[in-house]
């Protein structure tokens, strides 16, 4: 019997050089040689970005024809040998100019436009539903040959289920079972039905739709792709057990999971019985060596990455001089810092809002943990985003000389801090899953992390790291600051359990071959 084939549809894939920002990237790597091992076929497709087509080793496949805009396009698909994780994976990029993002500031290409807040996912919702009819119409004229399961990832691919429902000539694809996955609800590619050159109707005139299916909640005049996913596929998966019960319950506040404007259509998903939560995975290879320095080589290095980012292109953030002067005074001190805490995360309201926020009438969060820790530990936070945390990052790094604040990333950078912490610090308002707990943990470095989503499901309290709650932000602060306090007292006077936790940390499993089981047994049955 042929084995199953199932087409990966999504805006990353950390397979390929330069096309990963986010979590759906490490997700769309991971799961599809995991699917090969149990005995699929997956091919996985992305827009080319208007670079991907250049990668090293494509191989220009053949052309699609398709509609976009109330006109014929031709688009190219190439297949990018070189990268094939499992030898049942096939990693297609789709290319076609309506595709092509440029980043002026620092002459690249880019993978998300970040438009003003007047006009909202204005170019990429544009770029996604062309990306989303050349798929459509590949999959429809076979191009990948016969698929028993389209699965979708976030806003960027739900065009797929729109054109699935509503499109005569995507009419092929409704015998195909097709799988929605939430990776970030807070991103929903909202924009007007009509009367915009960026709208639903301009993007496909003439398409029949029904606009309770495709309409946002909140505006009645809006398309909501999210929504669209969620309510046009067969199934609908989020990345983790307990995110999914969260956003269904009855009494949830939205804007605590990320969810805001979206509560009756997650909550109807989940009473009808199409809402199921699997957590994601993360790989454990035999050979892989944690990188574990001395602490003088490990500022050395995190300033070589500092030194890096500065070299792009554009004014050198103050930020990194003063990334390095601290780092340099710590390196030059006698003796090593006792305890050394560290985070790599986005610098937004869903990862730091709570650092940032006060318990009480005191200081805020990351001020009092810095003072906590005093001359005998310091924080390392690798993070960058909205300017705005940038901001209150740097100023508490001209502060406190035990707070190092590297505004980038890089994977070596989050490697060494993975390895080298003592205790890990993830205190996000919502988590839908996340990585950097298991990255932390898989390195046996204890977590202190907020008991929601995949961090709940992923940390036991008082076992292999820490956990905190609080029904209000300023509640939740202090849970945080308790938490880190009693952490650092168990390393200080309980060693022998603090090294016990940190074993019970690094042997901790979450594996895609698990993931992929749950995949194959209750999405795509």
């Amino acid at each position: 019997m042929e084995p199953r084939h199932i087409l990966h549809v999504a805006a990353e894939n950390d397979a390929l050089p330069g096309a990963k920002v986010g979590g759906i990237g490490d997700v769309v790597r991971d799961i599809a040689p995991a699917l090969a091992e149990q005995g699929c076929r997956v091919t996985v497709v992305i827009p080319s970005h208007g670079f991907l087509q250049r990668s090293p080793g494509t191989v220009h496949k053949q052309q699609i024809g398709f509609f976009f805009r109330g006109a014929y396009h031709v688009a190219d698909m190439y297949e990018i040998g070189s990268r094939q994780p499992h030898p049942r994976v096939r990693q297609v990029v789709v290319h076609h100019p309506f595709l092509d993002a440029y980043d002026p500031q620092r002459r690249q290409p880019r993978i998300y436009v970040h438009d003003s807040v007047e006009r909202p996912f204005y170019w990429d919702a544009s770029r996604f539903a062309c990306f989303g009819a050349i798929v459509a119409a590949a999959a429809a004229q076979g191009v990948w040959g016969r698929l028993d399961a389209i699965h979708l990832h976030d806003w960027h691919a739900a065009f797929v289920a729109l054109l699935r429902r509503y499109d005569p000539f995507c009419r092929p694809l409704r015998a195909i079972r097709t799988v929605y996955t939430i990776h970030n609800l807070g991103l929903q590619g909202v924009r007007p039905l009509s009367g915009n050159d960026s709208s639903l109707e301009a993007w496909f005139p003439g398409l029949v739709y029904d606009w309770l299916q495709v309409s946002d909640p909140r505006w009645s005049d809006c398309c909501n792709l999210m929504a669209c996913g969620i309510r046009l596929a067969d199934r609908v998966h989020v990345v983790s057990p307990t995110y999914a019960r969260e956003i269904c319950r009855p009494d949830n506040k939205p804007h605590a999971y990320g969810a805001e404007g979206l509560e009756t259509v997650t909550g109807y998903a989940g009473r009808e019985g199409m809402l199921t939560g699997i957590l994601n995975g993360c790989a454990y290879p035999i050979d892989r060596r944690p990188p574990r320095v001395a602490f003088p080589d490990l500022m050395q290095a995190l300033k070589r990455e500092v030194l890096g980012w500065c070299g792009a292109p554009g004014a050198v953030p103050a930020a990194h001089f003063l990334a390095v002067q601290r780092m340099t005074e710590l390196q030059q001190r006698p003796s090593p810092p006792e305890t050394l805490l560290t985070s790599v995360s986005r610098a937004v309201d869903q990862k730091l809002l709570i650092l940032k926020s006060a318990a009480g009438d005191g200081p805020s969060a990351l001020d009092a943990i810095l003072g906590m820790l005093g001359d005998k530990g310091c924080y390392l936070l690798l993070a960058t985003g909205d300017d705005g945390y940038n901001r209150f990052l740097a100023q508490a790094a001209a502060r406190h000389p035990n707070f190092v604040f590297l505004n980038g990333y890089s994977n070596r950078g989050a490697d060494l801090l993975y390895a080298n912490g003592d205790l890990f610090l993830m205190p996000s308002s919502y988590e839908p899953c996340g990585i950097s707990q298991m990255l932390a943990m898989r390195d046996g470095q204890l977590c202190v992390a907020h008991a929601v989503g995949g961090l709940k499901d992923t940390i036991q309290h008082g076992q292999n790291g820490f956990l905190f709650t609080g029904d209000r932000l300023e509640n939740q602060a202090a849970g945080f600051l308790e938490q880190v306090a009693a952490a650092l007292e168990i390393k200080q006077q309980s060693p022998e359990r603090w090294q016990s936790m940190r074993r019970a940390a690094a042997e901790a499993r979450f594996r895609w071959r698990d993931s992929a089981e749950a995949y194959l047994r209750e999405l795509y049955a």
